[in-house]
């Protein structure tokens, strides 16, 4: 399974010859410069939530691949409204079955609300259930004791956990989402990208192999392999 990181916490996750883009926010993001948001072309984008760094490449990315988007109900109305028609509306709790596996949506302690300032649903998390691997995305969240279900339906072979701090968890919480997740692999996202959620890169490495865990930080634009 490989992993392209795009800066922030968007990502794209290819499954079943399937591209899947996490929270797009590219085109804003003055890291990023590198990647070119024109030449991503996924089959699916995933939201977390519907605030502006993570949505905001969304409507035009979709518009000219057709993928389909996948989101909180309100965020899916908010797309449709912005003549993306081809949604698939989730909830917390609920799965579904899709061409390359299941995805359960999860609680993600955090809040959202859309560009133009409408109400954007439940922020969530999602555990991908494949068969290339399994993994769980926490989206931006708190720690939160909900996370201890995730490994009653999955055994993970990573994961993917903010590390920034201020906005969402930071590392010592990221370390615990972990142990709570049951997973020794984890990609942080969500830091550095200003100033609220600097963190000590080496350092944030250092604690996670101290607690027995390996924190992969790719660089924007960089492909890894995870399975």
């Amino acid at each position: 399974m490989k992993l392209t990181y795009f800066g922030h916490a968007c990502f794209q996750v290819e499954i079943r010859d399937k591209k899947i883009l996490f929270d797009s926010f590219i085109s804003h993001n003055e890291l990023a410069t590198a990647v070119k948001t024109d030449e991503i072309d996924p089959d699916y984008i995933f939201l977390s939530h519907g605030h502006a760094d993570h949505i905001a490449d969304c409507v035009s990315i979709a518009r000219r691949s057709g993928c389909k988007v996948v989101s909180a109900f309100e965020v899916h109305e908010w797309l449709n409204k912005q003549g993306i028609a081809n949604t698939h509306p989730m909830n917390t709790g609920g799965k579904w079955n899709f061409d390359f596996g299941t995805v359960k949506c999860v609680v993600a302690h955090h809040s959202s609300g859309l560009p133009d300032g409408s109400y954007g649903g439940n922020p969530m998390g999602f555990v991908f259930l494949t068969d290339e691997g399994n993994f769980y995305y926490a989206g931006d969240t708190a720690l939160t004791l909900d996370m201890q279900l995730v490994p009653t339906w999955a055994r993970l072979d990573f994961a993917v956990l903010p590390i920034g701090d201020n906005f969402t968890m930071d590392v010592a919480d990221a370390i615990r989402a972990a142990d709570f997740v049951a997973c020794k692999t984890i990609v942080g996202v969500h830091y550095n990208t200003f100033g609220f959620i600097v963190v000590d890169t080496e350092k944030a490495r250092q604690d996670f192999q101290q607690a027995g865990k390996t924190l992969l930080l790719p660089a924007i634009n960089e492909t890894i392999n995870l399975s």
